[in-house]
């Protein structure tokens, strides 16, 4: 795990130092630098900067650049290639030979050998940029669900790369600009969809794309896509558990490759539980599990009960060495730190990631995650609660719109108490179930609905904001999947948008701010595969979700664990914006900040601020989204150019 920065431009020493201390933090055992020689009509130079995090093979063979013995190829790699020994063998045998031990240099000759074709032979997560000295060709690419980001921008015919964004704004050669397209997304969804950033000219290169530059030229592909076309009809449930265990096993062992300490996070729910039960199978010492723990005070606004006692329980099963951190951070600190490390403002999520990473940082250097086993499995309540607004469609339209929108404004969602979560629930439910099946699951991720974003914006901002669709890649990609069924149709969507654009670069920034690897078995090539086949009704089945999944670890885990109420990984936001983070508020979201930033009308500002407090509205997450959007701008787009 580490970080990557380059540049094609007409001087890069210049820039390159600033651009690897940006991202100082991503690898502290060792940095590499390559500078090419001028070419092209412009005479251009290649850089490629690397910081090491040292996790296979960690002697100094490993420095990156990393080059092919005729020096035709230079690449930089951050990530791990997982079934590296496999494809070492087969290189050796078409007269290939390494003199190191580790995955880069097997990834190096795969590309010589291969071209961009090798990226089909590759199961792992990974970002890498490789050089082309003979072609003069740069080639970046990303894994098949996006769990190493990596950035870029062009000016001219200059290309700049990175790890992180703050590698690219390190050049000098791109300003900080705000997107407002990007900015109507994240408002919609927490997020910007790929391969926008909050940053105009500054792009996220989607997840399973790799690009080439030639001739100041830039060509993006597409290189792999999930398939949910050959989901399969037949087989039982018990055919498919077995095979769902048999596959988690064997990748979850693969992941667990490393030359240096490993451990995992143990939330207590199924998908964290199963993981560190196969760690402990496989490993000759006992496995450290890190949780962390939620006041009751804190847990009075929230919908979701302490993993606490579902981590211990399950520490008590198995051999580990098991470690829990409250979650009573000083957050009027950390929130700063974690946006300036994110590129963006930062969700809930962001706070625990990083402190529980922290945390494992002082003796692990690589944890395993369970994420990823929601969105492949139909873990999340929104893809049972489409199910069941499906019912609803028998309604006929003109009835069931207008009574679905009388029960959602007699409902309070932001009340606290034992009723709390099902309240609020309820109020979304009934507000997504007067849509039509596109919009409804829309819905259920929408925070700033189409209205409330036109109420927010600045009355100079109106005309340029209506232009724009907040949804159109989500269409897109529900278009792209119209033939499969409407379970696998919103997994589909999910795992193109959601699911790498939020949770795992939260994970990615958050565990990297630690200096910490996060590998996901959940995410491993063979066990998507293997889930995209599932018949849909062993994924959901009934109001069970997960069902496939959670019937394949019976073996290996207690009933109570693995049938147990979900719980959600994320800081109790609602708390903390009536406490902690009262002041925080008031003061980036006063009127006079709003009127100065010119983005927002500061009386919608404060409507949105005060109906969360009265409890009438959840808008909890809205205002938290508000705030760390102007702590981001403060802090990227406020600084001297």
């Amino acid at each position: 795990m580490c970080g990557i920065a380059g540049t094609i431009s007409s001087d890069p020493q210049s820039i390159i130092g600033p651009m690897l201390d940006s991202i100082e933090h991503r690898g502290r055992d060792d940095q590499g630098i390559f500078v090419s020689r001028r070419f092209g009509e412009h005479q251009l130079k290649t850089c490629l900067g690397h910081r090491r995090l040292s996790i296979i093979d960690t002697s100094a063979a490993g420095h990156q650049p990393m080059f092919t013995d005729d020096r035709r190829y230079a690449i930089v790699l951050n990530g791990e290639i997982y079934n590296y020994r496999e494809l070492r063998n087969e290189l050796e045998s078409l007269g290939r030979r390494f003199t190191t031990a580790t995955d880069t240099e097997v990834l190096l000759q795969a590309f010589a050998e291969w071209g961009i074709g090798c990226l089909d032979r590759l199961n792992g997560m990974f970002a890498f940029a490789v050089w082309d000295e003979a072609e003069k060709t740069l080639t970046l690419a990303r894994d098949r669900v996006g769990l190493k980001p990596l950035y870029y921008a062009a000016v001219g015919e200059q290309l700049i790369f990175g790890s992180e964004i703050k590698a690219i704004l390190a050049s000098r050669l791109v300003a900080a600009e705000l997107s407002h397209e990007a900015l109507d997304q994240f408002l919609t969804f927490l997020w910007p969809v790929p391969p926008h950033t909050l940053f105009k000219n500054i792009f996220h290169l989607p997840a399973a794309h790799y690009l080439v530059w030639k001739d100041g030229r830039i060509d993006i592909q597409e290189w792999w896509d999930i398939d949910y076309s050959v989901e399969e009809t037949g087989g039982s449930i018990g055919k498919w558990s077995d095979a769902v265990y048999e596959t988690l096993d064997r990748v979850t062992a693969m992941e667990m490759v490393a030359d240096v300490p490993l451990g995992a996070f143990l939330s207590g729910g199924v998908d964290s539980s199963a993981l560190v039960a196969l760690m402990a199978k496989h490993s000759t010492s006992r496995i450290s599990t890190y949780t962390s723990a939620i006041s009751a005070q804190d847990l009075r606004y929230d919908i979701i009960p302490d993993d606490v006692k579902w981590a211990r329980r399950v520490a008590e099963l198995l051999p580990v060495d098991h470690h829990e951190t409250l979650l009573t951070p000083d957050v009027t600190d950390l929130i700063p730190k974690l946006v300036w490390h994110s590129d963006a403002p930062i969700i809930d999520m962001a706070i625990p990631s990083f402190l529980i990473s922290q945390q494992a940082r002082a003796t692990q250097t690589v944890m395993l995650s369970g994420m990823g086993g929601d969105e492949i499995f139909a873990g999340y309540p929104r893809q049972l609660a489409m199910q069941l607004a499906g019912l609803t469609d028998a309604i006929p339209t003109a009835i069931r719109r207008p009574l679905m929108s009388t029960v959602e404004s007699l409902l309070y969602g932001g009340l606290p108490g034992r009723l709390t979560g099902p309240i609020r629930n309820a109020k979304k439910f009934a507000k997504s179930a007067a849509m039509d099946f596109e919009d409804r699951y829309l819905g259920f991720g929408t925070y700033f609905t189409d209205t409330m974003r036109q109420d927010l914006y600045s009355p100079e901002l109106h005309g340029e904001m209506a232009g724009y669709d907040a949804y159109r890649y989500h269409r897109q990609y529900f278009k792209k999947c119209s033939d499969a069924s409407p379970l696998n149709r919103l997994l589909y969507v999910d795992f193109k948008t959601f699911m790498p654009a939020l949770n795992l670069d939260t994970t990615d920034r958050t565990s990297m701010a630690a200096n910490l690897e996060v590998r996901a078995p959940y995410l491993n090539i063979e066990l998507v595969d293997l889930a995209a086949r599932i018949p849909a009704k062993f994924k959901i089945n009934g109001i069970k979700r997960k069902y496939a999944l959670k019937k394949a670890v019976e073996r290996i885990l207690p009933k109570d664990v693995i049938w147990r109420k979900k719980a959600g990984f994320s800081a109790p936001v609602r708390s903390w914006l009536r406490g902690a983070l009262s002041d925080m508020v008031n003061d980036t979201l006063s009127e006079e900040t709003i009127r100065r930033r010119g983005l927002f009308d500061a009386d919608e500002v404060r409507r949105v601020i005060d109906a969360n407090l009265s409890g009438k509205e959840d808008y909890n997450l809205q205002v938290f989204q508000l705030m760390t959007l102007e702590i981001w701008m403060q802090q990227f787009l406020d600084q001297p150019k």
